[in-house]
């Protein structure tokens, strides 16, 4: 078996294995939040209603790219595991596999969001927002594609170690990304539309250059056979192993973001969807470590699961948990003290200013929800890496919809304690989901290990 710089890493020490993959991934992912934050800060300048637009389309964005990392993640711990077996053909077959789904699934996604926008945003609660929300959301959702193809090749570069590539491909889109953003919104006077704009033309040419590195320079260690393509029993197994409970369990997020955005619409109106969604563009931010280390975990734990190297696997999570939990410790802390210097970025403009009261407490109760997402995203990351998908969703089904949305509910509606009720009610959540990822996450190693 020919093997690569990514796949020598792979197999090699599993400490240097997890720094070695996470740190571009995290660089990359950050440049991508920060793209995100500075979308945000550009179309801040259009006022609450716009940033409402934004959050109104976000839960339908969440919801697509669930679907993409779940046939992501599914095709790309197999091809770790059978990189870990040994086995190239299976690997091959796994990544042309995974294209083929990936094209089905973007066919059925994009028709269903365009036909039915309207009644949905319509049953959210957009209201005097909804023709401004219809505005972003063709435009994004008409682009759901170069979303797909995204998500699934960078996937298919971590899972064999090629991590600097995938940096480059998400960092440049983010940087591309950025510079558009004011381009469309102020200069060609588009407003929130043109942050729209912005967004598919970027993700457009990276997708371009993604499909240049895979399939017409082809130094990638998988190879992607198509001719005479039949769909074969084995691959979808085990990419759908992993991939679709990873679609799953990322959906119930998206459903979760969805419910919440109901929940503050109901209590704060669109003024509650900007400080909501702003606020969780912040916290997003200061999970991106945590995103980047749990590419690496499933990476390295499917490669030493397939080796059937036990001891490996247990150093590679433990490690990975030490190190995310100290990280988001320091960036709670961090977010706490700067809330309102944080907060100055988003509501810079007259008609934004009057959310900022409202973000700075946001910042200062959900910022504690940081030190739990170790636990959650890297238990999971490390149970998709051994192909126990369905386990990982189990998980994200108990964060998300058994705790985080009754929670909120319960705080912020029942209670009647408003939207700081509800923020207190996501953080609760994380807090009592620690000992049940983590606890659930040593119990299996120490079987495997028996």
């Amino acid at each position: 078996m020919r093997e690569t710089k990514g796949v020598q890493t792979l197999l090699g020490d599993p400490r240097k294995a997890i720094i070695k993959l996470s740190i571009p991934m995290v660089a990359a992912m950050s440049a991508q939040t920060i793209y995100n934050l500075a979308d945000a800060i550009w179309v801040s300048g259009k006022g609450p209603e716009s940033l409402s637009a934004v959050g109104f389309t976000f839960p339908f964005v969440f919801f697509a790219m669930a679907i993409a990392n779940g046939i992501g993640i599914g095709g790309g711990a197999a091809i770790s595991r059978k990189i870990g077996a040994r086995d190239k053909g299976a690997a091959d077959a796994i990544a042309s596999h995974t294209m083929v789904i990936m094209a089905i699934a973007v066919a059925l996604l994009t028709g269903t969001l365009l036909l039915f926008a309207r009644p949905l945003f319509r049953f959210m609660g957009a209201g005097p927002a909804l023709e401004l929300t219809l505005q972003y959301a063709t435009i994004i959702f008409s682009g759901i594609v170069f979303i797909f193809f995204m998500q699934v090749a960078i996937a298919l570069l971590r899972s064999e170690g090629d991590v600097k590539r995938a940096m480059y491909a998400i960092g440049g889109g983010a940087a591309l990304n950025i510079a558009l953003d004011p381009v469309f919104i102020y200069w060609l006077g588009l407003g929130v539309a043109g942050a729209a704009w912005a967004t598919l033309v970027s993700r457009a040419l990276v997708s371009v250059l993604l499909f240049y590195w895979l399939f017409i320079e082809r130094k990638t260690f998988v190879a992607f056979r198509f001719k005479r393509f039949r769909f074969r029993r084995e691959p979808v197994l085990d990419i759908g192993r992993v991939g679709f409970p990873a679609s799953v369990a990322q959906m119930s997020m998206s459903i979760m973001s969805f419910a919440l955005t109901t929940i503050v619409a109901s209590v704060g109106g669109p003024d509650g969807v900007a400080v909501y969604t702003t606020g969780w563009r912040v916290i997003a931010l200061a999970t991106l470590p945590m995103l980047g280390v749990a590419s690496a975990v499933t990476a390295v734990t499917g490669a030493a699961f397939g080796a059937k190297n036990y001891r490996n696997l247990k150093i590679a999570f433990l490690y990975a948990l030490k190190t995310g939990v100290l990280a988001e410790i320091l960036l709670a802390i961090t977010a706490f003290v700067f809330a309102r210097q944080i907060t100055g970025m988003f509501t810079w403009s007259r008609e934004s200013h009057r959310i900022a009261d409202a973000l700075v407490l946001f910042l200062r109760i959900v910022c504690w929800l940081l030190p739990t997402a170790a636990f959650g995203m890297l238990s999971s990351a490390m149970f998709q890496g051994v192909g126990k998908g369905f386990t990982a969703l189990i998980m994200t089904l108990t964060r998300t919809v058994i705790l985080a949305v009754p929670f909120a509910w319960v705080l912020g509606v029942y209670l009647q304690h408003g939207l700081a009720g509800i923020w207190a009610g996501i953080t609760a959540s994380g807090l009592v989901y620690i000992p049940i990822a983590f606890g659930w996450a040593m119990l299996y190693i120490r079987r495997l290990q028996q």
